[in-house]
Formats: C-alpha cells, structure tokens, sequence
C-alpha cells in the first residue's frame, strides 16, 4: 500500500523540517523526488540521505517567492505527479504589532510561494492527465493562535485556495487537500526558543509541548505519513479536505 514507484514527486521546503520528512518518506515509498529548497545544502542533505538509503532524488534550489524562477525549474523537470506545497516561514506579532514589511514577508512566502507552485505544476499535471496537490496549512487558519496574526492569515489563504483548486480541476483529475498540523518539533522550533527564549529553552519547549492535549508536539515523520496517504492512489476518492493532525489541539483544548 501507498507505493509511489516511479512517480516525480516535488517537494518545496524539503531542505529541513516537514519537508525534508516528506520527501525522505517519498523515496521510501519509490517515487523519484524533486527537492526543492532555498537553501542549496540543506537540499543536498537530504538529497544524499534518500540516496544513502537506495532512494532516488535531486537538489534544486529554487526561491518560492520568485514567479519566473519557479516556472523555469517546474518546467525543466517537466513531468510531475505530486506536488507537495511545505515551503513556509511563521511570525509573532498581533495586527498592531505586525510590521509591513514583516506582513509582506509572510505573503511572498506563505501565500504567493503556493501561489507560483500552483501556477507552475497544474499545467503539468493537466497535460500528463492528472496529480496530487498537498498543501500545508495550519490549525492557525480555524482557530486563534496568541501573537500568529500574519501567519494565521497566510494558513487561512492556503485552506481557501486549496478549496478552489480541488474545485476548478477535479475533471482534470487533480486531487487537492491540505492538512493543519499543530506544534511539530522541528529545528525551527528549537531556532526560534533560541532566540526568543535564551536560557529559557527546555521550559519554553515543556510548555509549548503541553499546549496539545495529548501533551507532546507531533514529529516531522507522523506529519509525512498523512501526506504519504493523501498523495497515493489509497486517496484517490479524497480532495477538497483538510485534515488536522493536531494531537486534539482543535477538539479537545474547548
């Protein structure tokens, strides 16, 4: 079940966090995986570990934010089958306290990076008679996250414009789904402690932690197992949804 061979499957992001765990589980499952990053050698990281395991992968480094730059690497690897939309960045800061310069930020990437990645592959995937979108959302884009007010609006774009993809081109045989994860212990969780929590880390960490009900954050790989289903054929009858994967975040924390 949930084999991938031979599919070209890309992954934004895919340098680190979620991504990387998606892409590393891709190649598992035999697809060929596009990794795509801003960050070259992380990119080649995780290329080298799929590669070290019998997988099969290539290192692009691509900029999301850049429309032109996007559509040439979309286009030079032609046909893709899976698209998985993980390229993203967080923000504090309340509606007041939000810089425009930090709002525009989050836009380019959160919201425009899905955007041109959208833009790019569903001709593609039009042509070659069909593929998988997953985007990644946020539980942020239902609920009120304290001091998420840029990053909740960019999660809340992504939920809606998934909605309208699955709508527009379920008879070109593309399936589209995001799902919301809450708090996942990824290095940007332990970079961003770092920086605003120095000395405070491991407490910050505890309590960040217990805010999911099930009292832990969830791993990259439990997140990529998700996305390793709704991008298979075991989902073909399923676009159109979002799927917390929250530890009862939503639910249960009422």
């Amino acid at each position: 079940m949930f084999e991938l061979t031979d599919k070209v499957a890309l992954v934004t992001g895919a340098g680190s966090g979620i991504g990387k765990a998606v892409a590393l589980t891709f190649a598992k499952q035999g697809a060929i995986v596009h990794v795509l990053d801003l960050n070259q050698e992380q990119a080649q990281q995780t290329v080298s570990e799929i590669e070290e395991a019998g997988g099969r992968a290539v290192a692009t480094t691509c900029d999301v934010t850049n429309h032109q730059q996007v559509q040439q690497v979309f286009q030079q690897i032609g046909t893709i089958n899976i698209l998985v939309n993980s390229a993203g960045i967080s923000h504090i800061g309340k509606a007041d306290t939000t810089s425009e310069q930090d709002f525009d930020k989050v836009y380019q990437v959160n919201v425009k990076g899905v955007y041109n990645c959208l833009f790019a592959a569903i001709p593609l995937m039009r042509a070659n008679g069909g593929g998988a979108i997953l985007n990644m959302g946020s539980i942020a884009a239902v609920i009120g996250l304290p001091d998420r007010f840029a990053y909740s609006m960019s999660k809340g774009a992504v939920q809606a414009m998934t909605m309208s993809v699955a709508k527009d081109y379920i008879h070109d045989n593309i399936r589209c789904n995001s799902i919301s994860p809450a708090r996942v212990h990824t290095p940007f969780v332990d970079g961003f402690l770092a920086k605003n929590y120095p000395g405070q880390e491991q407490e910050m960490f505890d309590k960040l932690s217990k805010t999911q009900p099930i009292g832990r954050m969830a791993k990259p790989d439990e997140i990529s197992k998700l996305i390793l289903y709704l991008c298979s054929d075991e989902a073909s009858f399923i676009t159109g949804n979002d799927y917390p994967i929250d530890g009862g975040f939503i639910k249960l924390n009422n």
